[in-house]
């Protein structure tokens, strides 16, 4: 019988990755959590059978995959044509969220003031243009608007709330925002159920084995809207209990081949965020070597399905050293076999040849 670990390893698709192109995975994922820009890409690249950096350059600038903030609210990657029918099911919530850390902050934003920057934007962005927020900063103070104190990260932000624009291509390494209409193709609008049963379709597919407080933690819906979402897709999860906790499982990854496994996972990575308990994979003594009270998660090994240490990186290019350590004796057979396999990942996602260094063993 197969553990909870087994499943979820291979649903995550970390265990025989299905997908080659980067729209595909991340549309199996539903969303991937994209705190950290650079090091977010990683946690796209380790899902795909033979991922690079410029893969997912690629896709991000064909709008293929968008960046934008959804759901919890947060960052997340989704695929670009399902940003909308995810918007249209999640903007009510995030809008009211991000509108009240915006007075937490002090800052009093106006509707007016927003609509005149939303159509300032859309102006600034026409033609195609990818600029980065310092550049539309500059292009906002121009036409005198006020932009001192991050301001223009709140408008930035409720620009995405009305689907005016999302991320754009790269430049210079930076990321970009760019008009939505522009880049990402039209799709047909769906009805609520509908988006409700594809957005538990596509958590469910990929984060089994799962209870429904997990898909409420992750998907930001309320109680009555999981239920509601989970209920329309019953014919196709199957209940499993595991160390007594019961847990809804999607039929078609109930079974999973189980392979000895190591993977260097980034920070903020959905394996240990889109759960609201996680001691099924890592236990609670060492929860704060992988995450704090304040959100933030720090990059992790995983091992055959449990959480078992840390890594860093340190360099670029042709320098990279990656430091591990871990919580406890790592009793593995090969040990350096696997270690190296993970780094070697690591070093082809970024395309980086050049041997480097790995110490605290």
């Amino acid at each position: 019988m197969n553990t909870l670990t087994d499943v979820r390893v291979a649903c995550h698709q970390l265990a025989e990755p299905e997908f080659e192109n980067p729209a595909d995975l991340v549309a199996w994922m539903g969303a991937i959590q994209a705190q950290e820009y650079t090091m977010s890409k990683w946690a796209i690249g380790i899902r795909l059978r033979s991922g690079t950096v410029q893969k997912i350059d690629d896709a991000l600038a064909k709008g293929e995959i968008v960046r934008t903030h959804i759901m919890r609210p947060t960052w997340h990657y989704v695929a670009g044509k399902d940003l909308r029918w995810m918007q249209q099911l999640t903007v009510a919530r995030v809008k009211k969220a991000i509108d009240s850390w915006v007075k937490a902050g002090g800052f009093d934003i106006s509707e007016a003031e927003y609509t005149k920057c939303n159509d300032l934007i859309g102006k600034i962005l026409s033609g195609k243009r990818c600029l980065t927020r310092e550049e539309i900063e500059i292009e906002l103070g121009r036409a005198g608007i006020l932009v001192a104190d991050a301001r223009v990260k709140r408008y930035i932000l409720r620009a995405e709330m009305e689907g005016i624009v999302c991320s754009g291509a790269d430049k210079a390494g930076k990321p970009t925002y760019t008009l939505l209409e522009e880049h990402v193709a039209s799709v047909p609008v769906l009805h609520r159920e509908e988006a409700l049963a594809r957005l538990a379709i596509r958590y469910f597919q990929s984060h089994s084995p799962a209870t429904l407080k997990d898909f409420i933690w992750w998907s930001g819906l309320t109680v009555t809207e999981a239920r509601c979402a989970v209920n329309l897709i019953s014919n196709q999860l199957l209940s499993e209990c595991y160390g007594g906790v019961e847990f809804l499982i999607f039929d078609s990854c109930r079974e999973a081949k189980t392979t000895d496994i190591l993977h260097f996972l980034p920070p903020f990575d959905e394996y240990l965020i889109s759960y609201k308990e996680r001691t099924p994979v890592i236990a609670a003594e060492h929860h704060a070597k992988a995450f704090n009270k304040w959100g933030t998660f720090h990059p992790v090994i995983l091992y055959n399905g449990r959480i078992v240490g840390n890594w860093s990186k340190t360099g670029k290019k042709t320098g990279i050293a990656i430091t591990t350590s871990f919580f406890d004796v790592l009793k593995l057979e090969q040990r350096e076999m696997y270690l190296q396999l993970a780094e070697n990942k690591y070093r082809n996602f970024v395309m980086e040849n050049v041997q480097g260094s790995r110490v605290g063993f």
